[in-house]
């Protein structure tokens, strides 16, 4: 019989399963998602699979066996869970466009493009890259991917009020996001630098993962370089991490104070029973982790006079096209041309 759609049944699954055969080839799978109209894109995916001759069992690598790998190759661990336990013993090659768009309207069904590209599409493509080239392809990101893009970065004067809150806080805290502010380095690739990575005399670490998926040389200024010298616990500790952290409420708390007290407010008080401090509005409360690598690439445009292509030749981009979100930091060679414009006299204007 043709591949037909069954209905969830009480007290023994909530989903709808597809059974039934479709050019020799017999089916009887769960669709691991309780809306029909999800159930039904299944169908119609196993029968283009069995007519590709791509409907296997599952004796290859799988989705959650690829996913461990890319764990413990040092991945974004973040958002994965729910996606090992929807796709689970999925051969790895039958995970194509029409699966993956599948995954993100069962698990995020009322969520952004955004929010799907961020927590599906993204982390998947970088789980079928790690697995090898034969499992990669040129995947389609849902129209809106991108979302609002916002980009805030800080004033030399901001990131030193941080910083002086983050000393107050912990000096080892501090040298992380000074390393962060000054590399470029998300702070999963920080977190992950180990002391036989870094060699101060020749202003030198290593990212070995980099989001990106490629290695990467990070340069070290000289000032960084005297930070790192002053490690409260020093960097003679062979494969250890420099940075004792883990991501986490903890941390985000840290940069949370430090940021509050950059802002003149005194340190948050942690609530008794949550141990969570107590959020105070403020002036730099829009900061995070990630707003010291555009702080970076900013300085780097306005300080440095690196153009789009300087940005990518640091190792931290990838393509012109993800660095040239940093370009509007900078007035063009055309928006400074506007000296040239006449200069009217100025009309006298008396204070009350």
């Amino acid at each position: 019989m043709p591949l037909k759609l069954i209905p969830p049944r009480q007290g023994k699954t909530p989903y709808w399963s597809v059974r039934g055969t479709y050019l020799g080839q017999h089916v009887d799978r769960s669709t691991r998602t309780g809306k029909r109209s999800v159930a039904a894109k299944f169908v119609r995916l196993w029968e283009e699979e069995i007519e590709r001759g791509e409907f296997v069992t599952r004796h290859e690598l799988d989705f959650a066996a690829a996913a461990i790998n890319y764990m413990k190759a040092g991945g974004e661990r973040r958002y994965l869970t729910p996606l090992i336990n929807h796709f689970g013993q999925t051969p790895l090659r039958q995970i194509k466009q029409v699966a993956i768009e599948l995954a993100a309207d069962t698990l995020y069904p009322n969520a952004t493009a955004a929010t799907k590209n961020r927590q599906v599409y993204s982390p998947i493509s970088a789980i079928l890259k790690h697995a090898g080239p034969e499992y990669d392809f040129k995947l389609r990101r849902p129209k809106g991917s991108r979302g609002r893009v916002v980009t805030r970065w800080l004033w030399p004067e901001q990131a030193e009020a941080i910083f002086a809150g983050a000393a107050k806080i912990d000096p080892e805290f501090e040298i992380l996001i000074r390393f962060l502010c000054y590399t470029g380095c998300r702070i999963s690739e920080a977190l992950r630098l180990t002391c036989n990575e870094v060699r101060l005399t020749e202003s030198f670490a290593y990212v070995r993962t980099s989001k990106n998926g490629d290695p990467r040389a990070v340069f070290l200024p000289p000032h960084l370089v005297a930070d790192l010298a002053n490690h409260p616990r020093g960097l003679e500790r062979g494969d250890g991490r420099v940075f004792r952290f883990h991501r986490g409420g903890g941390l985000r708390n840290h940069l949370n104070a430090a940021c509050a007290l950059a802002s003149g407010l005194e340190k948050p008080k942690r609530e008794k029973r949550s141990g969570q401090p107590v959020k105070q509005a403020h002036g730099l409360d829009w900061v995070n982790f990630h707003t010291f690598c555009h702080t970076y690439a900013t300085w780097m445009r306005r300080y440095a006079g690196r153009d789009t292509k300087g940005l990518v030749g640091t190792g931290r981009w990838r393509s012109e096209q993800s660095a040239s979100r940093y370009a509007h930091v900078v007035p063009s060679e055309d928006a400074r041309a506007g000296e040239m414009l006449p200069a009217l006299k100025q009309i006298p204007r008396h204070s009350k």
